[in-house]
């Protein structure tokens, strides 16, 4: 097929083919697999692609609160997910000394009764098989870097660095900060003149992070380990542009992570390594600057970050920039981006994970109540109405996760947020959670979850969304023979 911009006809779809529309899935992170799993519970078709050849089992520790256990369990996957994670009662902060400075409560006594969920965290790498465990092998294809794209009134293909092309009805750009769809949706927007300047500015950063996970350890050697709730330790370096975090898991391992906060002077010298995402690239020279930061690890035990890297396998360790920005432009055409492509969260409280998780939701929301074989302008008005119902909901996480990068940040205003959060009333706190906790997006066309809460979810417009009704008999019969 050759995909023609300038065609936009209008069709009878008793004569055209009536079928659903194919959707080509760029990126195999945990927002592209779950759009991935949520589709397979329907009867669009669709395929992911990713660039790297293989997976990797990279990552530290990620949090998933109540507002993805409605989607979860609609997933039929709830179980599994908390038979593998540790309930998180409380983020602590220390300092450089060993002690407990403060903590706050995420409510764990009374999650469930609340909330419907309690706050649970993993190991990313059992997060990441779960999920893709949840998308048929066929559906995945590796080693597919997306040179370019074209789309236009009768469709879009993807060709890749191999020599193959793709063809399909939607394509959705779920990979990463450094986006290859968006890059090639916003050089056509930008030709078009339809591009904010906002968005044409590169991403900023202002931190680098070093993650790791341990091998399996005893409470002997990590005393922590002897609980059956997450300790999730913070300690903010006192005279170093430091921070880092320890959480201990359901595997008996330490999950850890350092941030390096970065002036004007060090963020010109990780220039070069803007463009890159997750891997083990550069962490080496990184591992040996934090050896002898000082962790608490219970007990009398004094060790050091230096303990954790040694007990961490090399290929657990890897280096990341950490971007912020909330991108405008989310869509053009029969192109849609989700995830960290259009909105790059601090990964704090594992914000950027969970947004992802919520807009596969609504997306998949407005895809499955598409006609048959849609135009281009009905695939722009659901693509419309997806970021409308998100991006309120990405902008307070944006706002959250500054304000939790701040707990552990340097400086005036890092100091006024922790007394602030140290000093927060009860009740400030408790309507603070209710707000972050009431997003709770579910699928519309799959049974909701109706696991009680005191705090009921918010009005979600995408539930109304429905499939279409096939109510001509001509429709009907062809249907049932493709």
């Amino acid at each position: 097929m050759e995909i023609n911009p300038n065609i936009t006809f209008r069709h009878d779809r008793k004569v055209m083919h009536a079928r659903r529309p194919k959707v080509l899935i760029v990126g195999a992170g945990l927002g592209g697999l779950t759009l991935g799993a949520i589709l397979q519970k329907t009867d669009i078709p669709y395929e992911i692609f990713e660039r790297a050849p293989l997976v990797k089992p990279l990552g530290s520790g990620i949090t998933l609160n109540a507002t993805v256990a409605p989607l979860m369990r609609q997933l039929g996957i709830y179980d599994e997910f908390v038979a593998m994670s540790h309930v998180v009662p409380a983020v602590q902060v220390g300092n450089e000394d060993r002690e407990i400075q403060f903590s706050f409560s995420n409510y764990f006594d009374e999650a469930t009764e609340r909330f419907g969920a309690e706050t649970r965290l993993l190991p990313r790498p059992k997060l990441y098989d779960l999920f893709l465990r949840q998308v048929p092998k066929e559906r995945l294809h590796m080693s597919k870097k997306i040179l370019t794209t074209t789309q236009g009134g009768n469709g879009v293909l993807i060709r890749c660095s191999d020599g193959t092309e793709y063809e399909g009805d939607i394509l959705v750009g779920a990979d990463g900060a450094h986006s290859a769809i968006r890059q090639n949706l916003y050089k056509q927007l930008q030709k078009e003149k339809k591009l904010p300047s906002s968005d044409a500015i590169p991403l900023p950063f202002s931190t680098v992070c070093l993650v790791g996970q341990t091998k399996q350890l005893t409470p002997e050697e990590i005393p922590l380990l002897a609980t059956d709730k997450c300790q999730l330790i913070r300690i903010v370096g006192e005279d170093k542009p430091y921070a880092w975090n320890t959480f201990t898991t359901a595997q008996s391992t330490l999950c850890w992570s350092i941030v390096q906060f970065l002036d004007e002077e060090s963020s010109k010298q990780h220039d070069s390594f803007r463009n890159s995402e997750w891997g083990p690239e550069a962490a080496g020279a990184m591992c040996e600057q934090v050896r002898n930061f000082p962790i608490i690890a219970g007990g009398d035990k004094k060790l050091t970050i230096g303990d954790l890297i040694d007990w961490s396998p090399k290929e657990y360790i890897s280096k990341v920039m950490l971007e912020e920005k909330v991108f405008k432009t989310w869509h053009g055409c029969r192109t849609v981006l989700m995830g960290d492509a259009c909105h790059k969260l601090n990964p704090s409280g594992g914000a950027g994970a969970v947004n992802a998780m919520h807009d596969a939701a609504v997306l998949a929301n407005y895809i499955n109540a598409l006609s048959l074989h849609p135009v281009v302008d009905e695939i722009e008005r659901a693509f419309e109405l997806y970021r409308a119902e998100r991006i309120e909901w990405v902008e307070r996480a944006f706002e959250t996760s500054q304000m939790l990068q701040a707990l552990v940040a340097k400086g005036l205003k890092a100091m006024l947020v922790r007394f602030m959060m140290k000093n927060m009333p009860e009740f400030l706190r408790r309507r603070a959670a209710e707000q972050m906790y009431s997003c709770r997006p579910q699928l519309a066309f799959l049974p909701l979850d109706e696991t009680p809460a005191l705090v009921k979810p918010a009005y979600q417009p995408s539930l109304k969304a429905k499939a279409p009704a096939l109510e001509d008999k001509e429709v009907d019969r062809f249907v049932e023979t493709v």
